[in-house]
């Protein structure tokens, strides 16, 4: 479970467009905690506290402390509303967390020494099948990422579900327990086969176009026809 990062924010006077245009006026992120069986809470959000985050991986697995007013929230983000010319975002939507809470997640998967890889070495291609894996779970047991070591592996060989190391508290949302993650494809050639093939020897080309465009020296032209 990645680190809790704390978020600073401040209630708002308003609900709706009004107040959230009223809150990016004064610099600020409109926003809103709701969940838990409680009622929603209005907010704006301090931008340097959250907008670094935004761009980090697993933003929305990572569990967040938002200070309003002296009262701390646990969330997880939920949504964020961006402008689509600017890309700055407009709205936050936070899902307020309790103590025994279950949330749905999808966490990334990491793939570490493909240097230590045979089939890649010689030239195989990563073919990753899920980069992410959707897992229920408590917010405090969210796993940050799925490891794959890919130590020892041949062009062929095929990474499935089974192999990950998932915590016993953690539950994957599949069909196919033993779903396929990653495997490592046979370099394609296809490409090179046809740039070879679409590349005549020096001069083909020209002589192949010179003797269709011209008749051999010393032939007659064709008679005309009988009328």
């Amino acid at each position: 479970m990645a680190e809790t990062t704390k978020v600073v924010a401040k209630t708002r006077d308003r609900a709706g467009k009004g107040g959230a245009r009223s809150s990016r006026r004064d610099g600020l992120i409109p926003a809103v905690i709701y969940g838990d069986k409680q009622p929603p809470v209005m907010i704006a959000v301090e931008p340097k506290t959250i907008e670094r985050e935004l761009h980090k991986e697993g933003y929305f697995n990572h569990l967040m402390k938002i200070a309003v007013d002296g009262t701390d929230y646990d969330v997880l983000p939920r949504d964020v509303q961006v402008d689509p010319v600017t890309d700055k975002p407009l709205h936050l939507d936070f899902l307020r967390i309790g103590p025994e809470s279950i949330i749905t997640v999808q966490v990334p998967v990491h793939f570490r020494n493909e240097l230590a890889s045979p089939g890649i070495k010689r030239g195989g291609v990563l073919n990753v099948v899920l980069h992410e894996i959707t897992v229920r779970t408590k917010a405090s047991s969210i796993p940050e990422y799925f490891e794959v070591d890919l130590t020892g592996l041949e062009i062929g060989h095929s990474i499935h579900m089974s192999t990950l190391n998932i915590p016993e508290s953690v539950r994957v949302v599949t069909r196919d327990k033993n779903a396929t993650v990653a495997s490592i494809a046979a370099p394609t050639v296809a490409r090179e086969a046809a740039a070879t093939e679409a590349a005549p020897a020096d001069g083909a080309a020209p002589a192949a176009g010179a003797a269709a465009a011209a008749p051999a020296a010393g032939a007659k032209a064709p008679a005309p026809a009988k009328k």
